[in-house]
């Protein structure tokens, strides 16, 4: 099994060989990276490039790791129990089964995403060292043990907003995506837009990186802005010209899809206010 750029997908060379070394290790692979970088596609690539079904857990600040196994609902038992239903006689009718018990119980190897982990509890990752690593956990309530019947691809994001314990890292395969440069961009841009004009694409990049290294932008565009950014220009039919900014119009075009906050806003307003006194 091995991973590969796809059609809609630009894989790297050493994200590749990453995946594949997780894959070979049996080992989770914790994907870090800035937002908008493709972590999260990353898996449904992987899943689509190796043909397997994916299971998709995404993280909340409210996750527990328990809900990952199973959840046992008492309120709903005793409930039926008021009401004589019969149900209440077989507890497994009470056992939501969570997206690892999913997985484990697969009847082929799948992959599955446990998408941007550090928005959990710090003790999240601690609580599922073990079921991620033997890919088995105990049912207290039935007095079952679950055990993968194929272990799954594990692939793991994370924004960085916590640090991960040290014991959870020993665990995994690690990999950061770095941003792409401007050619691995070109490539990127060529897949969702095959038909963009070279002028326009190199004005748009330019620009793109200029406004990416400006010193003091708060949140740097990412990967799936520009590709935002790309759709509206094209939708608008603008050429290279209608992009240059000069003097008092630093802002780039259809600046919205690209800045996010009125404090970046307000920098290159304050850029333009500048390049004006000293033009003068």
């Amino acid at each position: 099994m091995q991973f590969r750029s796809t059609e809609t997908y630009v894989a790297p060379p050493d994200l590749t060989v990453a995946v594949n070394a997780a894959v070979a290790l049996e080992r989770p692979l914790l994907v870090k990276g800035e937002p908008g970088t493709g972590k999260t596609e990353l898996a449904r690539q992987v899943a689509a490039s190796l043909g397997l079904e994916m299971v998709e857990w995404n993280i909340k600040s409210t996750t527990k790791a328990q809900q990952g196994l199973y959840e046992y609902d008492a309120v709903s038992r005793l409930r039926d129990s008021q009401l004589g239903d019969e149900r209440v006689n077989d507890v497994k009718n009470y056992i939501r089964k969570g997206k690892l018990w999913q997985a484990f119980e697969a009847d082929r190897k799948i992959v599955l995403l446990i998408d941007e982990i550090d928005k959990a509890d710090i003790e999240f990752p601690n609580d599922l060292l073990q079921e991620l690593d033997k890919m088995e956990f105990h049912v207290y309530e039935t007095g079952e043990t679950i055990r993968a019947a194929h272990r799954p691809v594990v692939i793991i994001t994370s924004n960085n907003e916590k640090e991960l314990p040290d014991a959870f890292l020993r665990r995994c395969f690690f990999h950061y995506i770095r941003f792409p440069d401007a050619e691995v961009m070109k490539q990127i841009v060529s897949v969702h837009f095959p038909d963009i004009k070279d002028r326009l694409l190199a004005e748009a990049l330019t620009q793109f990186y200029e406004i990416r290294e400006t010193p003091g932008l708060k949140k740097k565009p990412s990967t799936s802005e520009v590709l935002d950014w790309l759709k509206l220009l094209l939708a608008e039919d603008l050429d290279p010209e209608d992009l240059r900014r000069e003097g008092a119009n630093l802002l780039p075009k259809l600046h919205g899809a690209l800045l996010k906050n009125e404090q970046d806003v307000h920098l290159f307003e304050r850029l333009a206010f500048m390049a004006r006194r000293q033009g003068r």
